[in-house]
């Protein structure tokens, strides 16, 4: 069972989390271990298995890029520690931004890399925002979703570098 099975909702990249809150509450109502303690030894370790991936998959729900990462893995289209081969081109341009960062002295010159950066996410994010924003389970096609992973990816590097800010 899938996270959005379990929490009965439309798989998306944008839930509704309302939604997601409310069946949260109710999920972890009907599996919280303390309701279950006259059950047998078997049934309290399935609840408290259950309690456990209510609770992951609402951290999940809740976060954008963990649910990027979450679908696309679901997919089969990611795999756990995979080593993603990013374009040249992308990773030059970070590599200047890394440079810029260990010479930037000032808090000004920082803050202008932060920006800069900022300005790089938002680049790459327009062109997969129409995939994530209307995103339906059997058709988004693969080579939409992989636009995705490339941006996921690219992401998680400019992610890294704002760390360092």
């Amino acid at each position: 069972m899938n996270y959005f099975e379990l929490f009965q909702i439309p798989p998306s990249f944008l839930p509704d989390q309302a939604l997601v809150k409310k069946r949260f509450y109710q999920l972890s109502r009907k599996y919280h271990p303390d309701f279950h303690n006259q059950a047998t030894a078997t049934e309290k370790e399935s609840v408290l298995s259950l309690s456990a991936l209510v609770n992951k998959a609402y951290l999940v729900l809740q976060d954008r890029e963990a649910l990027i990462r979450y679908i696309l893995l679901e997919k089969g289209l990611m795999k756990e520690e995979e080593k993603y081969q990013l374009s040249p081109d992308f990773l030059m341009e970070v590599m200047d931004l890394n440079e810029q960062l260990m010479e930037a002295g000032d808090a000004e010159t920082k803050l202008k890399i932060k920006k800069a950066i900022e300005t790089l996410q938002n680049e790459i994010y327009e062109p997969i925002e129409a995939i994530i924003t209307n995103y339906q389970e059997g058709i988004t096609s693969e080579k939409e979703l992989l636009q995705v992973k490339e941006y996921h990816y690219r992401k998680k590097y400019l992610d890294r570098i704002l760390v360092e800010l």
